[in-house]
Order: structure tokens, then C-alpha cells, then sequence
């Protein structure tokens, strides 16, 4: 199976434009604005994001330059909402580095997170083009509905597996739908806008569930935050429900506290009713199986080598340790 790097080799000069229009579009006059923007951006990760708009529009022999700008726009929707994920969850540590809000302060983050959100919609209107940035606003909206979801479900012991994926789908999966479907309109197939954001959704579903699956099994260094997140902030993720919903009783009383309360006291004891009640496998199926729908959707899309890096990318979505 493909890596993640040789996958983004098929697209280097792509992916070194958008990086290009990222820098120019982060230029501010307040130098505040230039190092915390710089900061947050340059973390990178995967940028599995932007890399889902090049992809498809390489598999659909686009032959501009639309999708570096709409690449960009989506790296920086992406990037403000980190921002304000890290000030709401008061982390303190993400991609193995000090958060931006831990380093310049919760006020900085937040306002800077608006200046990236600002920039992203000032870059489409250069578009000029209606139904993206329709797409776009309405995903924004989206993610902000699915931000205050999450916060609802906070420190919720009742917090149902159903409200977890209208959580998941609104704030992290309708932005991988939007990539994919945004990379479909610039190439000219909107016959196919509708398939593709379907499979950036399931794609995004299964990210998600990864994540949170990790968040209770992988190890600091290598996730690159600290274990146990989900839990410390009061999280109620697909792993904790599940093993509530099998646990013994007195074991459930313990998660039912434990996400009323946050903290990381008894960390070790949950992980444990999770392997034991099978919640982390329970939790693994479900990412399998939006991998496995997302990849019949592309089956209406050109036969080519970034197809398939498009369908090793959702295999790379749950076989991964970070």
C-alpha cells in the first residue's frame, strides 16, 4: 500500500504551488497576524485537506491553476478551526509542538483564527465563482453547527453513538466532502460533484473514527498530542460510548463519572474497559466500512494513477499510528 509522501509525490508541483499561495495569502501588516499565522500553518500535518482537491483535480485532468487557490482556501478553514479547537479545549499540545493558544495566548489564537477565516473568504471571491463559494460558506457554517454540537456533548454521560457521528460528520467530515467536491467544479465534472463529496464524507468519517480510536490506544511521541484528550476534556467519543453501553456496572458508573468530571485520574482503568468491553475494534469496523463505501465511489471517475491514490488515501485513513 502507498505512503502518504508517495502519494503527494504524484502531485509535488501542485503541492508546492499551494504551499507558494499560502505563504503570499498569510502576508499581513500585523506582525502578530505573521507569526502566529506562519506558526500554525507551518505545523502542516498531513495537509490531507488540500491534497484532496489536487488529487481530484489531477484525476480529472484539470489543467489550471484554480485548484492551488482552492487548496489554499481549504487549508486555511482548516487551520482556523484548529485554532479554535485548542483554545475551546485548552490544549496545550497538537502535531507534537506547543498549541499556537499555549504559546501566544487564547486571545491571539482566536482572533487570528478569524483573520484566517476572513482571508479564506476574501480568496474566494478571487474565484469568482458562485457555486464554490456557496460550497464553501455553507461548509464553514456547517463546521461551526458541529463546533457547538461537540460542546454540547461534553461532560454528557447520556451522549448517544447517533449524536456522536452528527458531531463528526458536521465539524470534520463535511470538510473533507467540500475538498473533494470543490476539486470536482474546477475541473469542469459537476456531474460528479455529488459522488465525490459523498466519498470525501465517508473518507472524513473514517478519519475521525481513527482518531478516536488512537486517542485511547496510541502513544504521546508518536500521536503527536497526549493520549487521553478525549477524555480529560470530558469527550464522549464512539470508544467511550460503546464500552459504556458494555461494561459492567460498576465499570459503567466509572465512564458515566469520568465524562461528567474529565480528567486523566483514571485513565489506565478506562483504557482498559475499552480493550476489554471491544469498543476499540467495535470502533475500527465502523472506519473500515466508511473506507469501503467511500472507494466504490470513485468507481465513476477516470481510471489513473491519482484514482488511486485517491482510494489508498482512505485505506491510509485507518492504517495509520498518528
Amino acid at each position: 500500500m502507498a505512503d502518504i509522501k508517495s502519494i503527494t509525490n504524484l502531485i509535488q508541483e501542485d503541492f508546492l504551488a499551494t504551499n507558494q499561495v499560502i505563504l503570499k495569502q498569510l502576508e499581513s501588516d500585523v506582525v502578530l497576524v505573521n507569526q502566529l499565522g506562519h506558526y500554525s500553518v507551518a505545523a502542516g500535518g498531513k495537509r490531507l485537506r488540500p491534497l484532496l482537491v489536487l488529487m481530484v483535480a489531477n484525476a480529472l485532468d484539470y489543467q489550471g491553476k484554480l485548484h492551488h487557490t482552492s487548496a489554499a482556501i481549504i487549508e486555511f478553514i482548516h487551520t482556523a478551526t484548529l485554532l479554535h479547537d485548542d483554545v475551546v479545549d485548552e490544549s496545550d499540545r497538537r502535531r507534537g509542538r506547543e498549541t499556537a493558544n499555549a504559546l501566544f495566548g487564547n486571545a491571539a489564537s482566536v482572533l487570528v483564527g478569524d483573520f484566517l477565516y476572513s482571508r479564506s473568504f476574501q480568496m474566494m471571491v478571487e474565484l469568482n465563482d458562485m457555486q464554490i463559494m456557496q460550497i464553501l460558506a455553507n461548509t464553514t457554517n456547517q463546521i461551526a453547527e458541529g463546533e457547538v454540537l461537540q460542546l454540547m456533548n461534553c461532560n454528557d454521560p447520556n451522549a448517544s453513538e447517533e449524536s456522536y457521528f452528527e458531531v463528526i460528520r458536521n465539524k470534520t467530515a463535511i470538510l473533507f466532502a467540500a475538498a473533494c467536491e470543490v476539486g470536482a467544479i474546477i475541473s469542469g465534472r459537476n456531474d460528479l460533484s455529488k459522488s465525490l463529496h459523498d466519498f470525501g464524507l465517508h473518507l472524513g468519517l473514517a478519519f475521525q473514527l481513527m482518531d478516536d480510536a488512537l486517542d485511547y490506544i496510541a502513544d504521546s511521541d508518536t500521536l503527536g498530542k497526549n493520549v487521553g484528550d478525549d477524555l480529560a476534556e470530558g469527550k464522549p467519543t464512539l470508544p467511550l460510548i460503546y464500552a459504556k453501553q458494555h461494561a459492567s456496572p460498576d465499570d459503567k458508573v466509572l465512564i458515566e463519572e469520568c465524562i461528567k468530571n474529565g480528567g486523566l485520574e483514571h485513565l489506565e482503568k478506562i483504557q482498559s474497559i475499552i480493550q476489554e468491553t471491544g469498543a476499540i475494534d467495535y470502533t475500527l469496523n465502523k472506519a473500515k466500512i466508511e473506507v469501503e463505501q467511500a472507494q466504490t465511489l470513485l468507481s465513476d471517475l477516470p481510471e489513473n494513477k491519482f484514482t488511486q491514490a485517491l482510494a489508498d488515501l482512505a485505506d491510509l485513513s485507518v492504517n495509520r499510528n498518528a
